[in-house]
């Protein structure tokens, strides 16, 4: 897994320049915001537990044909591998988070998840939802514990909601 400073440095040292007052600035801005993300992510992982299992209930209320008979979570499996899913994409954007980068959110997660999703007729709609509810349950359950890093948040969510609102599932 790649981080912000392995990032900089890697495109400085394939071009052969040295740092620039740019390079030293994104540097700078990682280290100044690394207290704040490994707070949010230790929030995150203390109660990942519970914000998987809030954000199961807030999208099968909201969406509560996904439970029917036909449905893409109908079936204890199917509900099983749907709550995997959330957790995968709650975990990984807590590791990007670390990262300060959104690389591995692309290695891990995104890339492949087309023709996955696609060889099991998996609507990408409630997987959009789902990413989002986590990042909304995450930023209130960080702004009740005065952590305010919404940047940091919504990056790697956004970045997923985004990649996968482009591709045509």
């Amino acid at each position: 897994m790649k981080d912000a400073i392995t990032i900089i440095l890697n495109k400085y040292d394939l071009t052969g320049k040295y740092l620039d007052s740019n390079a030293i600035e994104e540097i700078n801005n990682y280290f100044l915001t690394a207290l704040q993300r490994l707070e949010a992510v230790e929030t995150i992982n203390s109660q990942a537990p519970k914000i998987i299992k809030e954000a199961a209930t807030r999208l099968y209320t909201e969406k509560p044909e996904l439970l029917r008979p036909g449905g893409n979570s109908y079936t204890t499996r199917r509900y099983a591998a749907c709550l995997r899913d959330i957790e995968y994409y709650l975990r990984y954007a807590s590791y990007a988070m670390i990262a300060g980068n959104n690389d591995i959110l692309n290695e891990r997660v995104l890339d492949g998840l087309k023709e996955t999703y696609n060889s099991l007729n998996v609507p990408i709609a409630p997987t959009i939802r789902s990413i989002k509810i986590l990042e909304d349950i995450i930023k209130n359950d960080l702004f009740a514990t005065k952590i305010m890093i919404s940047d940091i948040i919504n990056e790697p969510f956004e970045h997923m909601i985004i990649s996968l609102s482009e591709q045509n599932l």
